[in-house]
């Protein structure tokens, strides 16, 4: 018999270790591991992570096997983990008919069970007993499945099974909007069973995404029939989102442990290196301990202070567990494989001497075992409390852990040798964090028609028509989205493929072959049968140059170059002339390089050797036996659906044929009839209003004072409305409540006014339209809309007909086909044609009425969502409504036509508002730093209010110009108000206006402070705004955007927390913050945050919410400086404070004749209010305008009076002795 080596030796000693400790545990019918002895549940995560180190071992012997006797070894070893991964399987398809319904649903009912019975394979819990949806779970499975595959091993033995795995992947590849319970199960820490989304889970879906992709389920042996399928753009989603959140796990859980498995071994998920680096050091610094890390803070699992006799925690219990959460070593198993990996062997040294400490003896001397975690004892937990790390621990829960004992032995085998790095690890996941080689971006740029083509020429630019390319076929994005819905589908198992319409920029970047064919797609943004924003050619040329730059960091781990295809129609022309903006791009891509991306310009023909192309073969007909032969369906489709261009039937409105030919032709005046939907407050002073008043500002003709001192002139309506409805005038002066506190009343306080006014307004709204169309008979309205060639009276006439008769109402004139044509057919033709001249005002109201939405909405809302930023639509403060969840289209555009009434210009301008506002979150995440909410109304309010003071017009002139901006000088104004800059307007005829940076050193300066948003004519006058009348309004305007867009301080809402808990609790405008919240919630929960900002959310003027923000800043400051010890006895009014401030700047004001002299600063027998019982200045919540204007620094400054008014409303806290510098320099 030959000796053994070493080697030899030492792997049979893993060997007998592994079998005794692991393998023995197997069921030998199902193959999978019970919990324990006593319980035969058998988690699918766990599983998995159990089988890892027979897995490892087996790849260990196949380098040995050089005996028999290792041969068969290594077989066993290997058979040991098929039967595991085919056990799961198995499991898993019995539930193929949830797979199918979560698909649509995503309810955490439907989700697939997290554990099975390790003695049947069934179901051990019903699908409400447990947290089942466990994305992470079913993710690490595909992962592991990928990668065993790729090392060799055949775990799917037929197609059948195959496409149940392609749907597994239909099943995870949303994680990044899907809250589940996590890798703990159970969702919010509070262990109340709400799900909510989490790091972990989605950097573990998006490892599986691409771990799938494009993988050989059959290995060697396969063929295109058993490759899986990914679309690129959902493992980058999940890759965006998974960014945006680390070091955070979700919204009650700031860091967990548990993300160490998605930064290292087994994921790999996350590119950037220094977004690893910073996770695993908040995870050493603030969860390690002696015996292993905690879980995450305030973690109460098998603490001295739980009660085991229930499953969740009372919110105020939570804080009990701080400090004395358990330790887990499993965390050092993962941070020794994780040093393994970067090859760091002092820290694998160190982790593994850690570890070995805490590790438990065997009585026979054999392999150390790693216990489940390490629990301070009952009687040693309030000294752990208060000194953590100074205890002894005792071992608790199961030893061995198989989780933790299956990592401990992989990483002893890469440490002794046995195993190297890239072995466990055959597809290459560790790398995608090495730097790559710079993306160089195909473009073909392919002409419509000749006529388009020869347009072209004449700019010296030589394209292809789209019929040119053959035999290359080139269709729009849809075409590919319908093809990937055959994708997964399987008869036998009833199982219908891929439900998601959605083709990101990376999908259409490659060619398709199918068969002999070979399919280019352009991307989605230019499908003109989708949405008005794809008719405007310069927000089109906009977001391709942002898609490029997009493709430049996103394409990763595909072979080949990224090829973006854009068809010139003839809609883009201007005027039959191509544009400049086109020109100008169309040369910087031939020079070679835009924005910093580098991209090669070329004919389609010219890319096809350097391009990416994948394999359609899921289009044949494999149930039917004819895999080589193309589907029916599909090929009936194909041809169905060639490329056609935009081609509107125009002729209708032009020659109508109307019943009744004798119809008087009487010409009626039906202009206004869209403008009376309108319900936007542009006006700069009704920003600065109760909601009661700005309504009424609404309703009556709005005014703008000729300067800051001049009195608000009450609208004619307003001091009527009361009084037609049998109240006296003073009711609508709201009451001021305490003379030395004067507040704003809460949208509650005056509940009657509000009703009055709403339903005064919507009588108002009627009888306009019934006295100007009283008598108006239908045929003379539709004589009229054939005679006038102006589409905006088309429009109001339209308008009319679609309030009086109905969208579906037969108009009497007969179309093609002799089918009946309706209004809604007519809207239809009036929205392409104001689409064609570009009207935007007329295309936003028509595409409302039409009930068009924009097919990216709820993919927008959901971007915002994902990256923790909440929306509200609707006017504040009583039409708004909070989105805090991702929605399905239908439900969104009701929610967003609800909260607007009869105002569809404004709808539709909420659709796209969102829609570029998730284009920014993509590509310029650092803009919405510091915001939770993004309040869609406000935005609104503010950008119409810096049209009108720019444009020096009335409030209703400046909704209409910016109902009438073109989409991309709309997208450029909301990007200039995120980011602060200044802009200036410059007409560019006929009517509308562009939006163009106004570049000022001095300007610039100031804006460094907070967002400062100046308007000016051009940069030479703004540059003089230092000095002079224009300074004025300078800080109300910038507290005022600040306000709208819910920006605060960096490191504010942590502060905040610090606050809480110097006093009983903040009262802010009637809601409060109690102080219990800091039991719930740790300092950097986003919980709390979310909390706070909800409170904040309650102040509808957005100014006056910034000052209350400064107030509670100062707070903070007072806090940090220990100047004082408790900040008051019992609840701290915020809004007290602000308005203590006003008066003691008024006073200061009274004392050196200051501008606020003209208007509040007097004494308050003297002081004048408006007819609505506002402000003399316009101020809102009853604080001076001067004061909103002040800078926030200085002896003069709103934090200096702030501080003041906290000395005197708060002396009792401060020292007796010394000074207080109330000064904020």
């Amino acid at each position: 018999m030959r000796s053994r080596s070493n080697s030899g030796v030492r792997l049979d000693y893993f060997q007998r270790t592994v079998h005794r400790l692991i393998m023995s545990h197997q069921h030998p019918v199902t193959g999978l591991f019970p919990a324990s002895p006593e319980n035969n549940h058998a988690w699918v995560r766990d599983n998995v992570y159990c089988i890892l180190a027979v897995w490892g071992l087996s790849m260990a012997y196949k380098k040995i096997a050089d005996m028999d006797e290792d041969r068969a070894k290594m077989y066993e070893l290997e058979q040991s983990c098929v039967k595991l991964m085919r056990g799961l399987l198995m499991a898993m398809m019995q539930q193929r008919d949830k797979v199918e319904r979560f698909k649509v649903s995503q309810h955490p009912l439907d989700a697939i069970h997290a554990k099975f019975s390790s003695i049947t394979g069934q179901t051990v819990v019903g699908d409400a007993e447990w947290g089942h949806l466990q994305l992470d779970a079913v993710s690490l499975y595909l992962l592991i499945l990928a990668q065993m595959t790729a090392s060799g091993l055949q775990i799917i033995f037929s197609l059948d099974e195959v496409s149940f795995v392609q749907n597994l992947v239909f099943y995870i590849e949303s994680a990044y909007c899907i809250p589940d319970y996590g890798i703990w199960e159970r969702g919010d820490k509070t262990n109340h069973g709400l799900p909510e989304l989490n790091a972990s889970s989605i950097g573990m879906a998006k490892a599986a995404l691409e771990a799938m992709n494009e993988l050989d389920l059959f290995g060697a042996r396969g063929g295109p029939s058993s490759v899986i399928h990914v679309l690129a753009d959902e493992a980058q989603k999940c890759q965006a989102v998974l960014e945006s959140m680390l070091p955070r796990e979700s919204n009650s859980k700031e860091l967990d442990s548990g993300l160490l498995s998605v930064i290292s071994f087994p994921a790999f998920a996350v590119d950037d290196p220094e977004l690893i680096r910073l996770t695993r050091a908040s995870i050493v610094d603030r969860l390690q301990g002696r015996y292993g890390c905690k879980r995450f803070l305030r973690d109460g699992y098998k603490t001295p202070k739980e009660d085991p006799s229930r499953l969740y925690y009372e919110p105020w219990e939570l804080r009990m567990f701080e400090n004395i959460e358990c330790e887990w070593p499993l965390f050092f198993c993962y941070l020794i494989l994780d040093y393994c990996f970067s090859g760091n062997k002092e820290a694998v040294a160190e982790y593994a001497e850690s570890l070995e400490e805490i590790m438990v003896r065997q009585e026979d001397g054999g392999m150390r075992l790693v216990p489940e975690l390490y629990s301070v004892p009952v009687a040693k937990a309030n000294a752990e409390k208060a000194e953590p790390g100074s205890q002894d621990r005792n071992v608790v829960g199961r030893c061995p852990f198989l989780w933790a004992q299956s990592l401990y032995i992989i990483g002893k085998l890469l440490q002794e040798g046995f195993l190297a790095a890239g072995e466990l690890d055959p597809l290459n996941r560790r790398l995608c964090s090495e730097k790559k080689p710079d993306v160089v971006v195909q473009v073909v740029i392919l002409a419509e028609d000749t006529y388009v083509r020869d347009k072209l020429q004449q700019h010296d630019f030589h394209v292809q028509t789209i019929a040119e390319v053959a035999p290359i076929e080139v269709q729009p994005a849809r075409v590919l989205s319908h093809l990937y819905t055959y994708l997964g589908r399987n008869e036998k198992l009833g199982l219908t493929g891929r439900r998601s319409k959605d083709v990101g920029i990376l999908s259409t970047s490659k060619l398709y072959s199918l068969q002999d064919r070979i399919f280019a797609f352009t991307p989605q943004l230019t499908d003109l049968q989708r949405f008005y924003i794809a008719s405007d050619y310069e927000l089109m040329i906009d977001i391709f140059k942002s898609e490029i730059n997009f493709l430049k960091s996103s394409w990763q781990n595909m072979l080949g170059r990224p090829l973006v295809v854009m068809a010139v129609k003839s809609i883009h022309l201007d005027q039959g002339n191509i544009p400049a903006a086109m020109i100008t791009t169309m040369k910087k891509l031939k020079s070679g390089y835009i924005n910093g991306t580098r991209v090669t310009l070329g004919n389609l023909g010219d890319f096809l050797n350097t391009s990416c192309i994948t394999n359609l073969s899921f289009l044949g007909s494999q149930e039917e036996g004819h895999p080589d032969k193309l589907n029916p369906q599909v090929s009936k489709y194909l041809e169905e659906h060639l490329l056609k261009s935009l081609a509107p039937k125009t002729h209708l409105l032009g020659k109508p044929s109307i019943r009744g030919t004798n119809a008087p032709r009487r010409r009626m005046s039906v202009k206004g009839a869209i403008k009376k939907t309108r319900s936007i407050a542009v006006e700069p002073d009704t920003l600065g209003l109760q909601g009661e008043e700005r309504r009424v500002s609404v309703v009556g003709p709005l005014i703008i004072p000729g300067s800051s001192n001049s009195s608000l002139t009450p609208s004619p309506l307003s001091p009527i409305l009361p009084s037609s409805r049998g109240q006296s005038p003073t009711h609508q002066r709201p009451s001021v409540k305490g003379q030395n506190t004067p507040r704003s009343p809460s949208p509650d306080d005056l509940p009657a006014i509000w009703k009055q006014i709403h339903g005064m307004h919507s009588i108002r709204h009627r009888g306009h339209s019934e006295t100007q169309y009283a008598d108006t008979e239908v045929e003379e309205l539709l004589t009229m809309l054939r005679e006038t060639e102006n589409l905006e009276e088309q429009g109001d006439i339209l308008q009319y007909l679609v309030d009086t008769q109905g969208l579906s109402f037969d108009t009497g004139i007969v179309g093609e086909g002799g089918k009946p044509v309706t209004v809604k057919d007519l809207l239809k033709i009036l929205y392409e044609k104001a689409c064609q001249q570009k009207l935007w005002g007329l295309v936003r109201h028509s595409a409302g009425m039409l009930g068009k939405r924009v097919e990216d909405l709820a993919k927008a809302v959901t971007d915002l969502l994902v990256r923790q930023k909440q929306v509200t639509v609707g006017m504040p403060p009583m039409h708004e409504h909070a989105i805090t969840a991702p929605l399905p289209e239908a439900d969104l555009r009701a929610l967003i036509h609800g909260a607007y009434g009869d105002d569809e210009s404004t709808a539709m301008l909420t659709q796209e508002l969102l829609v570029y506002l998730a284009m920014f979150i993509r590509t310029e995440p650092q803009l919405f730093h510091e915001m939770l909410r993004l309040r869609i109304g406000l935005i609104i309010q503010v950008m119409a209010t810096e049209l009108s003071r720019s444009l020096k017009c009335t409030g209703e002139e400046a909704s209409e110009h910016l109902l009438n901006l073109s989409p991309f000088e709309m997208k450029n104004l909301l990007h200039h108000i995120m980011s602060g800059k200044e802009f200036a307007l410059s007409s560019v005829g006929r009517g509308n206006f562009s939006i163009i940076s106004s570049k000022s050193s001095k300007v610039s300066k100031r804006s460094q402070i907070g967002s400062l948003l100046g308007v000016g004519k051009g940069a030479e006058e703004t540059e003089t705004i230092g000095e002079g009348g224009e300074r004025q309004g300078q800080w109300l305007r910038r507290r005022r955007l600040d306000g709208a867009l819910n920006r605060v301080p960096r490191g504010f809402y942590p502060r905040v927390w610090n606050v809480l808990e110097r006093c009983q609790g903040l009262a802010i405008e009637g809601r409060l913050l109690p102080q219990n919240l800091i039991q719930e919630m740790t300092p950097g929960e986003l919980k709390f945050a979310l909390a706070v900002e909800a409170v904040l959310n309650t102040i509808p003027q957005p100014e006056y919410r910034q000052l209350i923000v400064e107030a509670l800043m100062v707070l903070t400051i007072v806090d940090e400086h220990n100047a004082a010890t408790q900040l008051g006895s019992g609840i701290l009014p915020v809004e007290q404070l602000v308005h203590h401030a006003n008066r003691i700047f008024l006073d200061d004001q009274m004392r050196v004749d200051g501008d606020a002299t003209l208007c509040c600063a007097k004494p308050r027998e003297c002081r004048e209010t408006t007819a609505s019982g506002g402000l003399l200045c316009g101020g809102a919540a009853y604080v001076c305008q001067h004061f909103y204007d002040s800078a926030p620094s200085g002896s003069f400054g709103t934090m200096t009076y702030l501080m003041r008014a906290v000395a005197t409303c708060l002396k009792d806290c401060f020292p007796r002795e010394g000074e207080v510098d109330c000064s904020v320099s």
